[in-house]
């Protein structure tokens, strides 16, 4: 029989194979990139006994590529970028090109408690092998640069034996779990979330059963009112409440993150009891791992999961499938009072005594700083200091007749605890001094900002964060700035290609979170920064209304006002 003949007016339909997202819950275990072929051919944590016995002996050209590039940040090591190597080749060199033979190494801080004898330690660390770095991160770990692979093995050996780790600081691994830095001590807590953070530690973090997830996976826990822990843009936060039956406990948030697609996380609408964290932690940890998406690495965060299935499926499989059990109901949190949410100040503990919070400058601080930082707070009565999640430090357990002398000693450093609102809300990530992705640099461009308006507007009272980011990757969250500034190269009045950023403008967290407004076309050379700053702020000044928000006024103001 002859075939029927196809109308040449209907177009014909191309059939594909659809392999599926690479769900392991959905039976898609075979790997869909190079990321998940080299985590399935060997468990990241077992780079570690490479690193000893074979790497720190024979050097960095021995390395595995898939080792250096790959499982190595599983114990918080990265290749940082090699020097002299402008904005413009970040996205056209191969990887080996932009590779410097030494790393970044991140010391993992679990909710920024450290005693001080390990922050002596860290500071060190970075005098005797990292050429004096140690920046302080927004996720409230500590950064060192110029690491040589041969000195690893010590570092960690100096590292562990005062209770520190740089386990899983990196990788596709359960991060840092930020927490409230006046956790136990703030008069105003709702609730010590320390147990649960201790308890997920010691369960899961290092664990194989989840040391290979589809990407990296964000944590927060906070029982503070100030709501200090950036936790809508975390992959999992549990946020302190009064349920109005069962008394303290946590709401629960899944979803959050920033980069090139970013999303407020949202409430599942359950309260969770202090001593049943650990085991919903475990259930939304298990579901990224077993759900998540493999096959694309720009779509393998859990925000993309959870916008797929919406708060009521994930809410149904984490009871259903993992935790076997209902969870409460419960209430939102309360809006935070403060603008201000980083503790930078004199503030007194529910026992009586105070900690004073501090502001470097944009993060940076040396080896030689934080030592003297431990020496300053031992003499005045303290073994206890913390750092947070806007690049801040405090010191904690100070009586109140030590509280002026401490003060005074910071200061001395240029530490200050009552900083211009420049200086406290201005952020920066590492840039293009170390980090292969960056395009622009950040650190001193931050430092030299904060400087020219202190200078320029003396007078600007009001609380303001600036967020500078090198790359469009937001690891300083610069969609949720009042001014969040993207690096990238643009085009100045000459016609030249040179460092400079996209401006974003009116983002917020706790207070009506949510992401900032890019003005079309408004972009600002590096040298013009604050020129434009000034301009944008003191117009601010001019159209506010009374008690009127910077971002409240970004949303009204003219493109006019905003360029």
């Amino acid at each position: 029989m002859a075939a029927t003949p196809q109308n040449p007016a209907t177009p014909r339909r191309k059939v594909s194979r659809h392999r599926g997202e690479g769900q392991w819950a959905a039976g898609h275990f075979t790997p869909l990139n190079g990321n998940e072929q080299f985590k399935k051919d060997d468990d990241g944590l077992n780079v570690r006994t490479r690193i000893e016995t074979i790497y720190s002996k024979r050097g960095f050209d021995s390395i595995d590529p898939n080792d250096l590039r790959g499982r190595m940040r599983w114990w918080g090591l990265y290749t940082q970028r090699k020097p002299g190597i402008d904005g413009g080749k970040t996205a056209i060199l191969e990887p080996e090109e932009l590779d410097d033979k030494y790393f970044m190494l991140r010391v993992r801080i679990d909710g920024g408690r450290l005693t001080t004898q390990q922050l002596r330690v860290i500071g060190e660390i970075s005098q005797e092998f990292a050429r004096g770095t140690a920046d302080i991160t927004d996720r409230q770990n500590v950064q060192y640069h110029w690491i040589r692979v041969e000195d690893v093995p010590e570092i960690w050996e100096r590292l562990e034996a005062v209770g520190l780790s740089t386990t899983e600081a990196c990788g596709d691994t359960p991060r840092v779990i930020i927490g409230s830095p006046v956790a136990g001590i703030a008069a105003d807590e709702i609730i010590d979330g320390t147990p649960a953070m201790e308890e997920i530690s010691r369960r899961i973090i290092g664990n194989p059963d989840f040391s290979n997830l589809p990407r990296k996976f964000k944590s927060a826990i906070s029982g503070s009112p100030l709501l200090d822990v950036a936790h809508e843009i975390n992959d999992i936060a549990f946020v302190g409440v009064r349920h109005p039956e069962h008394g303290p406990g946590f709401d629960l948030w899944v979803g959050g993150g920033l980069s090139t697609n970013p999303k407020i996380g949202q409430r599942l609408g359950a309260w969770v009891p202090l001593d049943e964290v650990a085991d919903v932690y475990e259930g939304v940890i298990s579901i990224f791992r077993d759900y998540g998406y493999r096959r694309l690495r720009t779509r393998a965060r859990l925000k993309f999961l959870l916008a797929d299935w919406g708060t009521e499926k994930f809410r149904q499989v984490l009871e259903d499938e993992y935790l076997k059990r209902k969870l409460v109901d419960g209430p939102a949190p309360d809006q935070p009072v403060a603008r201000w949410r980083d503790h930078v100040g004199v503030h007194q503990q529910n026992d009586g005594r105070y900690y004073v919070g501090f502001a470097p400058r944009v993060g940076r601080v040396d080896g030689t700083t934080l030592t003297k930082i431990a020496d300053l707070a031992e003499a005045h009565g303290s073994g206890r200091v913390r750092t947070t999640v806007e690049q801040k430090m405090i010191v904690l357990d100070v009586t109140e007749e030590q509280v002026d002398s401490l003060v005074a000693g910071l200061e001395a450093l240029d530490l200050t605890v009552h900083p211009s609102p420049f200086r406290r809300g201005t952020m920066a990530c590492t840039g293009i001094e170390y980090c292969k992705l960056a395009i622009v640099e950040t650190k001193a461009r931050g430092s030299l900002l904060i400087d020219e308006l202190e200078r320029r507007i003396p007078e600007f009272d009001e609380p303001i964060t600036i967020n500078i980011n090198g790359c469009p990757n937001a690891c300083a969250r610069i969609q949720v700035a009042d001014i969040g500034l993207k690096g990238q190269l643009v085009l100045n009045d000459e016609g030249e290609q040179v460092e400079g950023y996209q401006v974003h403008l009116g983002g917020a967290l706790g207070l009506e979170a949510g992401f900032g407004r890019k003005v079309r076309g408004l972009k600002v050379t590096a040298d013009d920064l604050p020129d434009y700053v000034e301009r944008v702020l003191k117009r601010f000044q001019e159209e506010r209304e009374d008690g009127e928000r910077f971002a409240a006024w970004v949303t009204r103001a003219s493109e006019e006002a905003l360029s």
